[in-house]
């Protein structure tokens, strides 16, 4: 069996870090100097030229030369940083392969959407907002405002693993559930449209879920003239990047009365500033990027990341493969 030098800059737990250290034998594990969670920026570390497999974010422009590398292991789902094309042409030039961990993230972000879809529907932050400020019992105006999910529609923005994961926990309610993306496969299990077709679109849907990824073609993706496009009433839902959405537009439309709420796991920028207006705009609700979180978080990527390098080691291609 080949021998490999494996780099982690993973920033884990104790019990995830002992796991993976004894999971890589007889394997080499070098950690980096310095290790980040996945959203902190890279740096480059002097012991990554030594690594055949990294696990967790490496510099790109440094992965890009170093030449040892055969792959990588993201320790998140997302991968903006990576997905350029010199970046790209630099590992298929030397059969190089990079996965991430969107099978890890993707049951806990759809379980979060679900959950910021059912507070929605049954006002749950009116309620709570009420048993914190005035107490009184507001229940015939809290029920005026419920809705029923059964035929409501929810446009989901992306169709990766998440959304997959997120139509199947939707499904019992009976909405009316439709997908955009940018390349419809046809294998999808729900009516998938082309991205461009999303102007028309965004005026019938009475949900609006952006799971969307960070990138040049999606930065502002949600911008003051799509938010006016949208149903009167509409709430709109974002756990995919903060950078996809024009903020200042999204508080404008929840104060002037366009959209009805917005539940938001990721802002731009991160952490989102105490000061910033985003926190006391009325009907917003902001969970700190936890969407992808779990108690057991990091034993998972890290038991993820295991499994991928047995299926390395007997030269298959690891999951969640994305060059």
């Amino acid at each position: 069996m080949p021998q490999w030098t494996i780099w982690c800059n993973a920033r884990l737990t104790e019990q995830a870090m002992n796991t993976l250290t004894n999971g890589v034998a007889p394997h080499r594990l070098i950690v980096a100097q310095r290790v980040i969670n996945n959203v902190e920026p890279t740096s480059p570390d002097p012991s990554l030229p030594q690594a055949d497999i990294v696990f967790g974010q490496p510099d790109a422009a440094q992965a890009i030369q170093s030449q040892r590398l055969r792959w990588i292991q993201l320790s998140s789902a997302g991968y903006a940083r990576y997905d350029r094309e010199d970046f790209r042409q630099a590992l298929t030039r030397r059969g190089a392969m990079l996965s991430n961990s969107s099978s890890v993230y993707a049951e806990p972000c759809a379980q979060h959407a679900l959950a910021f879809v059912l507070s929605a529907a049954r006002q749950l932050p009116l309620a709570m907002l009420n048993q914190q400020t005035k107490r009184d019992w507001t229940a015939a105006a809290i029920r005026r405002q419920s809705h029923l999910l059964g035929g409501q529609s929810i446009l989901i923005l992306g169709f990766g693993q998440i959304a997959r994961r997120l139509v199947e926990l939707l499904t019992p309610l009976k909405m009316n559930i439709t997908a955009v993306r940018r390349a419809v496969r046809g294998d999808e299990p729900i009516p998938t449209r082309p991205v461009t077709e999303i102007d028309a679109l965004l005026p019938h849907a009475d949900h609006v879920m952006n799971i969307l990824p960070a990138g040049g073609s999606t930065d502002g993706f949600f911008t003051a003239a799509r938010f006016a496009l949208m149903k009167s009433g509409a709430v709109f839902y974002n756990i995919g990047r903060g950078a996809t959405v024009d903020q200042t537009a999204l508080r404008q439309s929840l104060s002037d009365g366009r959209l009805s709420a917005a539940y938001l796991d990721v802002t731009n920028p991160e952490p989102l500033p105490p000061t910033d207006p985003l926190w006391t705009t009325p009907n917003c609700f902001i969970t700190p990027h936890t969407a992808g979180g779990a108690a057991d978080e990091f034993d998972r990527v890290v038991r993820h990341f295991l499994d991928n390098l047995a299926l390395f080691t007997a030269g298959s291609p690891p999951r969640d493969r994305v060059i």
